[in-house]
């Protein structure tokens, strides 16, 4: 799936307050409080978007810090439990990550001709989500809403052949 280029945007003040809460999360389950571990966190925690492992294991091979492969995906699944990280299967086999904290609700358009992956924020969606929650009385921490399409440039190109 090709992906938009991950942008550096981390800031000291967010990784300051993941680290806390990374740290506070490892403490409380009698997990293991390594520089591997933090290093993974601050990796993804620079850049913005979604990323897979061998894009994160890539990120983190030209950091100081050496991390194999297993201790990259039993970090992940660490983060994935203290809620700093989000799991997306867009139908694929292969997942995909991203930050979560400070996360702004988003979904997903993905063009079935090549992978290119969109976001966006509709507001009606959040009603619905709110309408959901009354009707059902229930709480809905988040959810998860991917559309699968053809992108402009594929459309313009299927249309052109007409």
């Amino acid at each position: 799936m090709k992906q938009n280029t991950i942008v550096k945007t981390a800031n000291r003040e967010t990784l300051a307050v993941v680290k806390q809460i990374f740290t506070l999360y490892l403490e409380q389950n009698h997990h293991r409080k390594t520089p591997e571990r933090y290093a993974v966190l601050s990796e993804i925690y620079k850049h913005t978007g979604h990323f897979n492992i061998d894009e994160l294991y890539a990120l983190i091979s030209k950091s100081k810090y050496k991390v194999s492969r297993a201790t990259l995906y039993n970090t992940i699944e660490l983060l994935l439990m203290a809620n700093l990280v989000i799991k997306h299967q867009f139908g694929k086999n292969v997942a995909h990550y991203e930050k979560s904290f400070k996360y702004k609700q988003h979904d997903h358009l993905i063009c079935v001709q090549c992978g290119k992956l969109e976001e966006f924020c509709d507001p009606r969606i959040l009603e619905i989500q709110n309408s959901l929650a009354t009707i059902m009385n229930c709480s809905i921490s988040h959810h998860s809403l991917t559309f699968y399409g053809v992108c402009n440039s594929h459309s313009k190109k299927t249309n052109n052949k007409k």
